[in-house]
């Protein structure tokens, strides 16, 4: 089997990290990595802060600090997210603090330019002549020429996802001044993504991408594509690495060295913990790379980084893009809304784990609404609803009145049985937990995580119609064989569900695997239909999942 290498798309270190950011790639990615690890797969998981670019300046300039300090404050905040969540990548650096990020993505563009697919442009752009500098991507706001949306960035548009230019982007305004925008021409040095559209049309037929993002590009691929600027006019950035007078000033686009730092921060970490070379994964056949994203990540992930690794030439391609469509957010009596930090419609990550609710209580409701084939709508209230019903409840209470009742009256371990007494509901009992066991096994391989959540929850219900069926505290007074057998198969469900969820809920997984088996330890996908044999000890018996109250803001 080769080794998997997974990365979670750079989140910009310009804000803190709401629901919208953990539904899109960190959570599914998360969960994949998890899942690979119990199949006892090699795995590299990287991620990192994207530090460069308009968006960090602009926060700088709001919040009163440098953009070095605004990128180490923010990258700090993420990296506590991450870990409150269980997120655990095997490093989370970032594209301004990584030692090795600068020379990479500099020779990364010297190549290119020495084998001439960089040319250099003098074009037109956005000025602000009140502040007298450029606007590039995020300083400047129009009218999508496509699709007629107001208020878009300067270098894509969120409702068309296309990209944006001067040519195509009317009622243009900086955003530093509040000023209507000019054009001026200045020097860049552009891609020709044309040339390697026969390597991406190629690369998107043979790799994992989902329909909507096939779809997508297909609309993008059968236009053509276009000569694309791989620098900018701005302060913060890696500077262009050329002795030449139009390169002083300029530095990389940020879409052209943020994903290098997928392959940076995989050299910082193998070198760190002394475990050989980024090459033995980055240019390995050996190697199967997955890139997870959201949505308006797209573009640059399926068609610009496709172009420069086609363009590079010794870097393996990704063998997928897992890309998860937006969500919005539906607060209670008011419209479906975007998530906006400007709009105050964000439920932020920091401030949910500082109520006090259970980091698995969101994981859960973000995976059972994961926007995967279609854009999901976060509800508060249903998050609070799915906890009490589907964790406590459906989950937590099978758990808890089988052990506690088994302890009681059977002592704190598996009981013993005798298989004689086993009858066709029994049968169908395990049976059907072997067949969800599959399906699940199935989803997770196919990036369906989602429904995988789906079925270990029809797995739970089967579980609670059996113990119903089989009232262990009636038989226990009449036919103690009976009840044993019953209490018995419910022990082994609750192992599958342990194992299973560990992916999805890794923190009270591990609390329920360790009161059935009395250790912490960490048990293995294959050991999902393998739990305690009669007479293990049960470790200390208490509540799964905490009931939640909603609390409007």
């Amino acid at each position: 089997m080769k080794k998997l290498l997974v990365t979670a798309a750079l989140p910009y270190s310009n804000g803190h990290l709401h629901v919208g950011h953990l539904a899109g790639c960190y959570l599914p990615a998360d969960i994949y990595v998890r899942f690979q690890r119990l199949e006892e797969r090699e795995v590299l998981f990287i991620c990192g802060s994207d530090d460069h670019g308009v968006a960090i300046m602009l926060t700088s300039e709001k919040e009163g600090r440098t953009p070095a300090e605004t990128a180490k404050y923010y990258h700090d905040s993420h990296q506590q997210d991450f870990k409150q969540l269980g997120i655990n990548f095997d490093i989370y650096s970032g594209t301004s603090q990584n030692p090795y990020h600068y020379q990479f993505s500099q020779n990364f563009f010297l190549s290119l330019n020495e084998k001439g697919y960089l040319k250099k442009i003098t074009g037109r752009q956005f000025f602000d002549e009140a502040r007298n500098m450029f606007l590039p991507d995020r300083f400047v706001k129009g009218t999508c020429g496509y699709c007629n949306a107001v208020e878009q960035n300067g270098d894509q548009c969120e409702e068309c996802g296309k990209a944006l230019d001067v040519d195509h982007l009317t009622d243009a305004h900086s955003v530093i001044s509040g000023e209507s925008a000019s054009i001026r021409e200045t020097v860049h040095w552009y891609i020709d993504l044309g040339r390697f559209e026969g390597q991406v049309k190629d690369w998107y037929e043979k790799s994992f991408l989902r329909d909507h993002t096939k779809s997508f590009l297909k609309g993008l691929l059968g236009t053509g594509l276009i000569e694309r600027s791989m620098t900018r006019d701005l302060s913060w950035g890696i500077p262009v690495p050329l002795e030449e007078p139009d390169a002083e000033g300029k530095v990389l686009y940020v879409w052209f060295d943020a994903p290098i730092g997928y392959i940076s921060n995989t050299e910082e970490f193998l070198k760190a913990s002394n475990r050989g070379s980024y090459e033995e994964w980055w240019k390995s056949s050996d190697t199967e790379i997955l890139h997870y994203i959201g949505e308006d990540n797209t573009i640059f992930h399926c068609i610009i980084w496709i172009a420069m690794l086609s363009a590079e030439g010794s870097y393996e391609l990704p063998s997928g893009v897992v890309a998860n469509q937006f969500l919005n957010i539906q607060f209670p009596g008011k419209e479906v809304e975007k998530i906006s930090k400007s709009r105050g419609t964000a439920v932020w990550i920091r401030d949910y784990l500082s109520s006090g609710k259970s980091p698995d209580a969101l994981r859960y409701y973000l995976t059972s609404i994961a926007p995967e084939r279609a854009r999901g709508v976060f509800k508060p209230e249903d998050l609070i609803q799915k906890n009490n019903t589907d964790l406590a409840n459906t989950i937590g209470n099978f758990v808890n009145r089988i052990l506690s009742f088994t302890a009681k009256h059977y002592g704190p371990n598996s009981p013993d049985y005798d298989e004689t007494v086993l009858d066709d509901v029994d049968r169908e009992f395990l049976a059907c937990r072997e067949e969800l066991f599959q399906k699940v096994t199935s989803q997770l391989r196919e990036h369906h995580y989602k429904g995988a959540l789906e079925t270990l929850m029809e797995f739970a219900r089967e579980c609670n119609r059996f113990v119903d069926e089989r009232a262990p505290w009636k038989t226990r007074k009449e036919d103690e064989g009976r009840t044993r057998a019953t209490l018995a198969l419910c022990i082994q469900g609750i192992h599958t569900l342990g194992v299973c969820l560990q992916p999805f809920l890794p923190h009270a997984a591990g609390r329920l695997l360790e009161m059935l088996w009395g250790s912490s330890e960490e048990k293995l996908w294959a050991q999902a239909l393998h739990g305690p044999s009669a007479g293990h000890p049960f470790g200390e018996i208490s509540i799964l999942f905490d009931k939640l109250e909603y609390v409007s803001e």
